[in-house]
């Protein structure tokens, strides 16, 4: 059994009513969404954040999107905070339909969310602004432990995982360990091939866009930079 919150069920209403209308600017849409994030920050607690993000214009700056945000301390951003690393995804195609519902995110510190994302297009089908909902899972982390049956992960394998931080360097961070867990052994204990591998992973998730992105996670894997970069290259060529 999944267990749902009002702010997840509204979420969805307001997907289908986002998908219905377009609007001429984020500022637009703030204007119009501001009170209904107060609102339902109010009415689930203190443990869910309501965040808006700015994604209009042509040349993003990821590393200040937050327009509005309402229980900031879930995550430990505020206004002028930076995007997740589903913005990266979200830049590659900005027409495509990226809502989702109900996927697990990580806080910088570890923390897991269950979250929901609803993207606002302007008259020409372009993504301007995005809605998120992030609910704090770890107060329930003993329960949940205790009731895995009732509580199952709404997680598939088609749905996007998310990464959270004070700026984009904690975002980054947190992506290259994740790539680095899902390859399944210590980093000293890896071969060439796991690290081309983590390289991989990290460019088709967007990670590698980000500034000094490379100089990061050969630091990460213990190799040179420029050692990374001819990874990098591998990697992409064997695509």
């Amino acid at each position: 059994m999944t267990i749902r919150t009002a702010a997840e069920d509204a979420a969805e209403a307001f997907a289908g009513e986002a998908a219905r209308q377009t609007y001429e600017s984020a500022e637009e849409v703030l204007r119009l969404y501001r009170p209904v994030m107060r609102a339902l920050a109010t009415a689930a607690g203190p443990t869910t954040e309501v965040v808006l993000h700015n994604l209009d214009g042509a040349d993003v700056d990821l590393g200040h999107t937050i327009m509005a945000i309402e229980n900031g301390h879930v995550t430990g951003r505020a206004v002028g905070g930076p995007s997740t690393s589903l913005g990266l995804d979200v830049m590659k195609d900005r027409r495509a339909d990226h809502d989702a519902f109900g996927y697990t995110g990580y806080t910088s510190d570890g923390r897991e969310l269950r979250c929901s994302s609803v993207y606002f297009h302007n008259s020409v089908g372009d993504i301007i602004a995005s809605l998120c909902i992030n609910v704090d899972l770890s107060p329930l982390q003993q329960v949940r432990n205790m009731l895995t049956a009732l509580l199952p992960s709404t997680a598939t394998a088609d749905s996007p995982k998310e990464h959270f931080g004070t700026d984009l360097v904690a975002v980054m961070d947190s992506m290259i360990s994740d790539a680095i867990h899902e390859i399944g052994r210590p980093v000293e204990n890896m071969s060439r091939d796991d690290k081309i591998s983590v390289l991989k992973r990290l460019d088709e998730r967007g990670a590698t866009q980000m500034r000094k992105s490379v100089e990061a996670i050969a630091k990460r894997l213990g190799i040179s930079r420029v050692t990374a970069y001819s990874y990098l290259e591998e990697a992409r060529i064997g695509r």
